[in-house]
């Protein structure tokens, strides 16, 4: 672990400094979460490096709102139907 200094606004400074353990992997997690929307790492590489398993990071994204798969209706119709061809074809 390192320790990190850096710049903010003086009425944030008790949100960044989380009481528990689990608080701290909330603040770790959306220090991450713009760089897995980026692209720049992946859900398993952000898991990685706060020494948790994949799923579990997922878990507490979703818990706090964030999805994992961001669509709309209708992309997500879309892909049901193009699921819902492709069965067709292969009975």
């Amino acid at each position: 672990m390192a320790v990190v200094s850096m710049e903010m606004p003086d009425e944030m400074v008790v949100f960044a400094k989380p009481g528990t353990k689990n608080e701290q992997l909330k603040v770790n997690a959306m220090i991450l979460y713009p760089y897995i929307q980026q692209g720049t790492i992946s859900h398993g590489k952000a898991a990685e490096i706060l020494g948790i398993f994949k799923m579990d990071l997922i878990t507490l994204y979703g818990k706090m709102g964030l999805p994992y798969i961001e669509m709309s209706d209708d992309e997500i119709e879309e892909e049901l139907e193009t699921i819902r061809y492709l069965k067709g074809a292969l009975v």
